[in-house]
């Protein structure tokens, strides 16, 4: 298995993403809510990739850090990807779904990917 495919495997439930990141269930609830994020689901259970906690990550620093909105980071989000918002790394783009296939938003493009898989609902 190449390391980009164990980075988009959901393995994380809600739970885990909340204490690794130390934010609340409800702010991933929320981001949700707005689309911002899309985790996988099997028996009505969250669970999250690697790729979904940088990209929580990225949310969090542009909500924190740079001061944008909800709101706000939807609309740049439709002119402009998530790696022109944010400093991430080339590396960190290089290894990145949303990155490596721009056709769709990362969100859609794990969902297809695991729907492929087969394991996933």
């Amino acid at each position: 298995m190449i390391e980009q495919d164990k980075k988009s495997m959901p393995l994380y439930t809600i739970g885990i993403v909340a204490e690794l990141l130390k934010i609340n269930a409800q702010t991933l609830r929320l981001y949700e809510k707005h689309s911002l994020i899309r985790p996988a689901r099997r028996n009505r259970k969250r669970f999250y990739s690697e790729n979904d906690l940088q990209w929580i990550q990225c949310l969090r620093d542009l909500i924190h850090n740079k001061k944008i909105s909800i709101e706000g980071i939807k609309k740049l989000l439709n002119y402009a990807p998530c790696w022109e918002l944010t400093e991430c790394s080339k590396e960190t783009r290089d290894e990145c779904s949303a990155y490596t296939d721009r056709t769709k938003p990362y969100w859609e493009l794990n969902k297809q990917n695991d729907m492929q898989k087969g394991i996933w609902q």
